[in-house]
């Protein structure tokens, strides 16, 4: 386990030591970082996406972040997380995360941001939020399967990758539902806590690889749908150095006035080219095929 470094002069490894204030835990990676170069898969045989490919996202549920590296563009998923995406709407609208910085960046990681001290040991006044590290789905969640591994199902719920118990364990729970969790893909947006599970305040991390180890010990609420490129050239170091990269400005998307408001068109799972894109990924993966391997076009206008 990777022993984190405390702002400050107190040392921690997911626990704060006596006399020190209890500071926010942070992802926590086993092993040394991977220096390889970024690279995608190669080309696939898909034809371009049509208009009956595309969905247009509630605009309440995109966040536009505008950074020195360039615009990132997030969709938030609250059937997933419903209080996490609360939180992060309500301190977004109170202008809490402009001129946030990059103050802990991982290569091959992840890159946090969102502390009010810019330090990785504040939060706002607000109470710490309840984990949400898992949900409950049924028949009716809008849930696009993509792969069934040894008694679950990954698919998408909006941009989310998701991991669930197979819908047919429904008929065994009293709820009539199943367990199911957002999977830590590229671009996935989590809640930084300490080593309580209910102490998320107002942290987050963005990914700039997949690592599936956080799932179901940080809460994702998102997805980056634009800008992954701008998230992995974030300047990186544990923590960083001056001088750190910024959010500049934080907004909701439908509290931009409408001739400002950029168009934002999201790839829609249900789509035939999604169907077409993930019948071709699925062949050139084969075995080692995830939920993780799927692009998400978008449309930035």
């Amino acid at each position: 386990m990777q022993v984190l470094k405390a702002l400050g002069g107190c040392g921690v490894a997911l626990i704060a030591l006596s006399g020190c204030a209890a500071l926010p835990s942070y992802p926590v990676r086993e092993g040394a970082a991977d220096s390889r170069p970024y690279s995608k898969p190669p080309a696939l045989p898909v034809t371009s996406p049509r208009e009956i490919d595309w969905r247009t996202p509630d605009p309440q549920t995109i966040l536009i972040i505008d950074t020195n590296r360039g615009q990132i563009i997030v969709e938030l998923v609250p059937q997933a997380a419903p209080e996490h995406v609360a939180r992060i709407v309500a301190l977004t609208r109170k202008g809490v995360y402009d001129k946030r910085t990059f103050f802990r960046v991982i290569d091959r990681f992840m890159a946090q941001t969102g502390d009010p001290l810019n330090t990785g040991e504040g939060q706002t006044d607000l109470p710490n939020l309840k984990a949400e590290f898992n949900f409950r789905r049924d028949p009716s969640t809008a849930f696009t399967p993509v792969s069934a591994p040894q008694g679950l199902e990954e698919g998408l719920i909006a941009s989310l990758p998701v991991v669930s118990q197979d819908i047919s364990y429904r008929t065994m729970t009293s709820d009539g539902k199943v367990a199911a969790w957002g999977t830590y893909c590229p671009g996935v947006v989590g809640m930084a806590r300490d080593e309580n599970p209910d102490s998320a305040n107002s942290q987050f991390f963005l990914m700039r690889q997949a690592y599936p180890s956080l799932d179901k010990r940080y809460t994702a609420f998102g997805r980056v749908v634009s800008g992954l490129e701008a998230v992995r050239a974030i300047k990186a170091g544990e923590p960083v150095t001056a001088p750190q990269d910024i959010m500049s400005r934080v907004r909701v998307l439908s509290d931009i006035p409408a001739a400002d408001r950029p168009t934002v068109r999201l790839i829609d799972p249900a789509g035939p080219w999604f169907k077409a894109h993930l019948a071709a990924v699925r062949t050139n993966k084969g075995a080692d095929f995830s939920v993780c391997d799927l692009d998400l076009p978008a449309l930035i206008g």
